[in-house]
């Protein structure tokens, strides 16, 4: 059996695109799903420039930072930090954009090969990230990657989220 070769990398102004097509093409439910409320998503002009603005700041200076998810040199998915604390802390989001990669197990490794980035380029002490409670997949991959679970509560984990229930995690810098 041939193991997948997976990668990750900074995004780039080339990674820009797809980003923005994962949020404004998705499936509606999907989003929903997630827990994003279609009404806070902005104008995917606004959304592209704050993009291409972020990726020419310096990283002391960065309010989003993120890295794309590779699966044979094939883009399939992202994670980014916002908001962020330079030096200090950041909330981690988890994104596979192409349906055939989710649930397949890329997840734990992703993560592990994410976090260098976090720590090492944002210089974080600790990294939090809340997937909704009832996702099980973001979960499970960040136990397995050595999270640990601080609490179950409801909020609003992002500006384009609604209220929900998740999970807290965290994973401290070693």
């Amino acid at each position: 059996m041939l193991k997948n070769k997976l990668s990750v990398r900074e995004i780039q102004d080339k990674d820009v695109k797809l980003i923005a097509d994962y949020w404004f093409k998705a499936d509606k439910e999907y989003l929903i799903n997630m827990g994003v409320d279609i009404e806070k998503l902005p104008a995917r002009e606004d959304f592209t420039a704050m993009l291409q603005t972020q990726l020419t700041l310096p990283y002391e200076e960065k309010k989003v930072y993120g890295v794309v998810w590779y699966v044979d040199d094939e883009p399939i998915g992202h994670s980014n930090l916002n908001p962020l604390t330079y030096k200090d802390h950041g909330f981690m989001h988890l994104h596979i954009w192409k349906t055939d990669y989710r649930n397949n197990g890329y997840g734990v490794d992703f993560i592990k090969m994410t976090l260098p980035y976090y720590f090492n380029n944002i210089k974080l002490k600790k990294v939090y990230c809340q997937p909704n409670a009832f996702n099980p997949s973001p979960n499970r991959s960040l136990e397995k990657a050595g999270f640990r679970l601080i609490k179950e509560y409801v909020t609003t984990p992002g500006s384009i989220t609604f209220e929900q229930i998740v999970k807290l995690w965290e994973i401290e810098a070693e």
